[in-house]
């Protein structure tokens, strides 16, 4: 199996190519400054896991946004800390200021030369478009939580990609869904029975960061530290 084998890239957008991690922990420090005890960066992100997957399960249909505002309050109410409503959504809308990793931008202005580029995310149409803007493509494809109605890892949300590229003239063997998370993507990606490419972010670090633990390890069938080194592996193949 090589890189050059597919015809479309599937990605997600958090934690593969914008550094959602960062802009998290920005995000929130408003909250984590009035927090009494030390809380490292990866109490933090594990913490805001827990309640996001959560509230994500519960109510599936809520946009990020508002989804994210929820997790704030929840987070708060965990360590102690009193917030307004004001100051919880604010939260929400700081998704648009995220930044993007370093090699994001050029590596998919090189890909977008190569594939199909689509996007599945979880989060809705508004925050996206922030994204979109420091990422710099145009996507051939947006699916996010919101036109679906649902958050990964649903099934749901990989049923509506598959049925839309489907109705476009890609099957599954022409897909390589490309993420950094084993519990949002690889699962599913595993389930359906796509090629999946790893985007191993956290290479460095220890746990999984602001995703839930799968449990089981997914396979894969490629796994690169960085975007520039998926590019730095397309290139060798093309000689």
């Amino acid at each position: 199996m090589k890189l050059s084998d597919f015809k479309v890239l599937t990605f997600d957008v958090y934690g593969t190519l914008i550094d959602w991690e960062s802009g998290m922990v920005t995000g929130l420090k408003p909250l984590t400054d009035k927090v009494s005890r030390h809380l490292s960066r990866d109490d933090i992100l594990e913490a805001h896991a827990y309640y996001e997957s959560t509230t994500q399960r519960w109510t599936p249909s809520k946009k990020y946004y508002d989804l994210l505002a929820v997790v704030y309050r929840r987070l708060a109410e965990e360590w102690g800390v009193e917030v307004t409503w004001e100051e919880c959504a604010a939260y929400g809308t700081s998704v648009r200021h995220w930044p993007a990793f370093d090699d994001s931008r050029e590596a998919l202005a090189y890909l977008k030369q190569h594939y199909k580029l689509v996007v599945l995310t979880n989060t809705d149409n508004l925050s996206f478009s922030g994204s979109n803007a420091r990422l710099g493509v145009h996507f051939d494809g947006v699916y996010t939580a919101e036109d679906v109605g649902s958050y990964k890892p649903a099934d749901r949300n990989f049923d509506y990609m598959l049925e839309t590229l489907a109705r476009q003239g890609y099957g599954k063997g022409d897909i390589l869904h490309t993420a950094e998370s084993m519990f949002h993507d690889h699962q599913s990606a595993n389930k359906y029975g796509l090629a999946n490419c790893w985007i191993y972010r956290r290479h460095d670090k220890e746990g999984f960061g602001a995703t839930m633990n799968p449990g089981e390890m997914p396979s894969y069938g490629f796994r690169f530290n960085s975007m520039a080194d998926m590019v730095r592996a397309h290139k060798a193949e093309l000689g």
